[in-house]
């Protein structure tokens, strides 16, 4: 059955690109609703936007969605593989700045953020999209596709000139297998050099060491190192559940990817409903009952989480 959460989850954190503190409340809402971003901060004009395909922007450095007056929030794909990853079919996302806090760079701290309070069922079936033939997209030699399969699968390969990233892969599939033990506190990472050029035309404001991996030539600058081995292929793969969350449901079927990004990620969604005998709406009745991301009893109290007690959680 659809989900929400079961009562407001405030929380405080640093945007990536901005470096501006943003409040981020995250609301219950009601069944068919979907996931929708409302920003407290405009007043003169509409400041609801549909988290959809169909809104992203712009994909250069992070996934953006917009409505018709131009506002926007950047930064989307975290949250969103978050809220996947915990069956949450509806929310308001409530914010007061441009861009979705970053926290230590990946879905964990919003995971443990709804898992604190818990959900809410709501009497009406999930909408999921089920893949009926292959839709693939190309760029060169970068490429994305959907297939026909059992459960909600996804099949990530990389491939940096870098030495230290090299080609590496990550699998998951979100009915049989973990995502928060496996993929969630993978971060986002970049080169030193990209870092610097970015903070010269006003990007990167908020980045860190506290919230990426940033790498030097063949040199991690983060004194813990990497989580994981292929740190970066998983983090590829987490970018890719919330890409594709943003199709409006689950989507049952096979995600495969070669050097993709979130700019191909909404290439694939844009192909796939462009093709409708690739796929069929459905009435999808079955949770995913994997701890932490259950329906269980809500919390006593609400206080507002700050990003520096969120940043520790590995």
């Amino acid at each position: 059955m659809q989900h929400t959460i079961a009562k407001n989850i405030p929380l405080i954190g640093v945007g990536l690109h901005s470096g501006v503190e943003t409040s981020l409340t995250l609301k219950p809402s009601g069944a068919d609703t979907g996931i929708t971003i409302v920003r407290s901060d405009v007043t003169d004009r509409d400041n609801v936007i549909p988290v959809k395909y169909d809104h992203v922007v712009d994909t250069r450095l992070c996934t953006v969605v917009g409505n018709k007056d131009g506002v926007t929030v950047g930064t989307v794909e975290h949250v969103m593989a978050a809220l996947r990853a915990c069956d949450v079919d509806n929310v308001i996302l409530e914010l007061d700045g441009p861009e979705m806090p970053i926290f230590d760079g990946s879905s964990r701290p919003f995971i443990k953020a709804v898992d604190s309070v818990g959900l809410k069922s709501l009497p009406v079936p999930h909408r999921a999209i089920r893949i009926l033939k292959e839709v693939r997209y190309e760029e060169g030699d970068k490429w994305v596709s959907l297939k026909a399969g059992v459960g909600s699968s996804f099949d990530v390969t990389i491939d940096f000139e870098n030495s230290l990233i090299g080609r590496q892969s990550a699998r998951l599939d979100l009915y049989t297998q973990d995502f928060e033990s496996q993929i969630s506190d993978s971060r986002t990472f970049g080169f030193l050099h990209e870092v610097n050029a970015l903070r010269q035309q006003g990007l990167a404001l908020g980045g860190s060491l506290e919230n990426a991996v940033v790498i030097d030539g063949e040199t991690i600058l983060n004194s813990e190192g990497l989580r994981y081995d292929n740190e970066f292929a998983r983090h590829k793969l987490l970018d890719a559940v919330g890409d594709l969350y943003l199709a409006g449901g689950v989507i049952l079927g096979a995600y495969e990817s070669y050097k993709a990004g979130h700019a191909l990620n909404n290439k694939l969604l844009r192909q796939l409903f462009a093709t409708p005998d690739a796929f069929e709406i459905v009435d999808l009745f079955i949770d995913r009952k994997i701890y932490p991301c259950v329906v269980n009893t809500p919390s006593q109290g609400s206080e507002t989480v700050r990003q520096d007690e969120l940043s520790s959680v590995s």
